[in-house]
């Protein structure tokens, strides 16, 4: 109602209430936002953007210079189900820091600083379906139950990193896995990583960039293929004595002689003993006779 008493006209009371609606719904600074959508790409962000809808279901940070991701404030987003983080200075420990989007089926760190991936780091993210980790050159560890967790993983990227070893257990306990990108990394084919060659011969995982999905190490690997490399490295390891295994072999000859040796002698003497006490009885016996005559 106007201050007359006569109702007011019903275009200005649509835009007051549009004026409401809007102020019930903030966009970060330097961001776009559409229906449960904020992109803020290439903003030059230094921290993580405030006043984030909670409605909000895809984050899109990519290309800022975000080192930081705030559990607490991720935490509000609980309907969050796609996060794209690439190229940012995400770097350090990032363990926890997803613990309250629970929903989020895709996160993309790729083009950052992280440096390793425990358990903790992801094990939150119960329905992750795509995860790309690829182009962090310092990320050199990720322990072996690290996406125990994620049973729902079915696209892995960890190409272009440090890493020179992954454990088989890691990849083989992930039911939906189709996509693990492992291109341009300084593999360390030795024994140790057979066992990962020959899931990989075995698996229908598809590996992308096969080309570039080399040895690094040893020398006489290097630049071929995996998992071709699976018939050389199984001749390798079956045969080939290294130099700490010849030493064992020699301590064990070693051992299995002076064992022997030690026997021999302890059978000596057991025999000499026996004699001698064999020949005192015979010699008491003959003693004996005489003395009766």
């Amino acid at each position: 109602m106007s201050p007359s008493g006569r109702p007011r006209p019903l275009s200005l009371m649509f835009l007051l209430g549009m004026g409401m609606a809007s102020g019930r719904t903030s966009c970060p600074s330097r961001c776009s936002c559409q229906y449960l959508e904020v992109n803020c790409t290439g903003q030059q962000l230094q921290e993580f953007p405030a006043a984030i809808p909670l409605d909000t279901r895809q984050l899109i940070l990519a290309a800022n210079n975000v080192s930081y991701l705030p559990a607490v404030e991720l935490s509000f987003l609980v309907d969050l189900v796609y996060l794209d983080c690439r190229k940012n200075l995400l770097g350090g420990d990032l363990d926890f820091t997803f613990i309250g989007v629970a929903k989020l089926v895709y996160l993309d760190l790729s083009f950052n600083n992280l440096t390793q991936v425990t358990f903790s780091t992801f094990s939150h993210l119960l329905s992750l379906v795509v995860l790309k980790i690829s182009d962090n050159p310092n990320l050199v560890a990720i322990e072996k139950d690290a996406f125990a967790n994620n049973t729902w993983l079915r696209h892995l990227d960890v190409s272009r990193t440090g890493l020179v070893f992954l454990d088989t257990s890691m990849v083989r306990d992930l039911p939906n896995l189709r996509f693990l990108g492992l291109s341009d990394n300084l593999w360390h084919c030795n024994c140790s990583f057979l066992d990962f060659i020959i899931w990989m011969t075995e698996s229908n995982v598809h590996f992308p960039d096969a080309d570039n999905t080399t040895c690094y190490t040893p020398e006489g690997l290097r630049a071929l293929k995996m998992p071709a490399v699976e018939a050389q490295l199984r001749f390798s390891c079956l045969i080939q004595l290294y130099k700490q295994d010849y030493i064992f072999l020699c301590l064990i000859g070693f051992c299995i002689f002076f064992a022997g040796t030690v026997a021999a002698w302890l059978a000596g003497i057991c025999a000499v003993i026996y004699k001698v006490h064999t020949s005192k009885g015979e010699d008491g016996e003959e003693e004996e006779e005489e003395d009766t005559v």
